[in-house]
């Protein structure tokens, strides 16, 4: 019977210490140092109230699309949020449901066609893993960051394949830590063979000019096929974004079976995020105020490098839970992560960074982390 079978799985999860639950919300009035809210944007709710105010929330964009984008009747709000997405980064984009649909979409689009090699940092998304396993395309994957590792891939197979999609992230949901593209550049130009996709979720909003992440300030951001950002994070909204050539773009509304098969987002969520990035990519001081905190963390925590992402490996489940609960205990919300969401052994807390917090609070922290030593 279905029953013994999954309590039988939830228990050996509970012995191991990776059973999960949702967790409760922040009425116990503990400092969020988990969210993805970069900005602080969703925590002020000061852009909600002026998106209201204005009437924006309530003229004519429906709550819902009732079909997916190939078929719902209403495409306006799409197109606006496209094409702004368009002026800011000067080439076609197409909105998605989510990053998790973007990148399954897309990497397993990419899969089908002819002669194609799919080839993904280790550490890479979930979404993009799973667009792997989704992929009628061989795949490999290359050591975290190790550009000498994945340079030995495209040496082997580049006579193999037409097509070798390399997928990374600029900054690591997990680690907190960036790719380097220059070296990937270097590589795309040495071997013609290469479609560069970036995955920029964690970067929207918080890095590069405007907030529009690491690729569209870098030197070579022509040379960078593939891009992908969410506006769930950062950016306090829901929804995902890919830029990328024309062709490609009409490729995947072709091609792409997570936005051909899945009910569109409601047309008020594309009109609220259009509003909230015409408003973020003013927000330098709300960036220069959450990279200081990077930094001030980094000194707290004894890091090499500032980054508004920063792990603390406990090691094992059992330990990042009692850690996570040491730190609610005073009142400080740092949720555990563990496998499969990291490899085995490096089960940590994800420390997670917003404009909302000031030094204090980073401070706090720092000394609470220390005595967990």
């Amino acid at each position: 019977m279905i029953d013994n079978s999954v309590r039988a799985v939830l228990e050996r999860l509970k012995a191991e210490g990776d059973y999960r639950v949702i967790p409760a919300g922040r009425a116990d009035g503990s400092i969020d140092f988990t969210t993805n809210d970069y900005l602080g944007l969703a925590a002020t709710g000061s852009l909600m109230e002026e998106f209201l105010a204005k009437g924006l929330g309530n003229d004519c964009a429906p709550m819902t699309s009732s079909a997916s984008r190939l078929l719902c009747g209403r495409q306006e709000e799409y197109r606006k949020l496209e094409q702004l997405l368009e002026r800011l980064y000067g080439r076609a984009a197409l909105v998605f449901n989510s990053g998790y649909h973007a990148n399954t979409g897309l990497i397993s689009a990419l899969g089908s066609l002819p002669s194609t090699l799919i080839v993904a940092d280790k550490l890479a998304h979930a979404s993009i893993i799973d667009g792997l396993k989704l992929a009628d395309a061989p795949s490999r994957r290359f050591a975290h960051n190790k550009f000498s590792h994945l340079e030995q891939i495209l040496e082997k197979e580049c006579r193999n394949y037409d097509n070798i999609v390399v997928a990374v992230e600029s900054v690591y949901s997990m680690d907190g830590d960036s790719t380097d593209l220059d070296a990937l550049t270097d590589l795309r130009r040495h071997y013609p063979q290469v479609i560069l996709y970036v995955d920029e979720a964690h970067a929207v909003g918080v890095c590069g000019e405007g907030g529009l992440g690491m690729c569209r300030s870098h030197p070579r951001y022509g040379e960078i096929d593939i891009i992908v950002g969410t506006l769930g994070k950062a950016l306090a909204s829901s929804g995902a974004y890919c830029v990328c050539g024309e062709a490609v773009k009409q490729f995947a509304v072709n091609r792409c079976r997570s936005l051909i098969f899945s009910t569109a987002l409601p047309p008020v969520c594309c009109r609220w995020s259009r509003f909230v990035i015409e408003k973020a990519v003013g927000m330098d001081s709300r960036r220069a105020h959450l990279h200081r905190l990077s930094r001030l963390l980094a000194e707290e925590t004894k890091r090499p490098e500032a980054s508004h992402i920063v792990p603390v490996i406990a090691g094992s489940s059992a330990k990042a839970l009692e850690w996570s609960a040491t730190l609610l205990d005073r009142g400080m919300k740092v949720l555990p992560i563990r496998r499969p969401t990291v490899p085995p052994g490096t089960e940590r807390l994800r420390i997670s960074l917003s404009a909302a917090l000031d030094d204090d609070d980073v401070k706090r922290l720092g000394e609470a982390i220390r005595n967990l030593r």
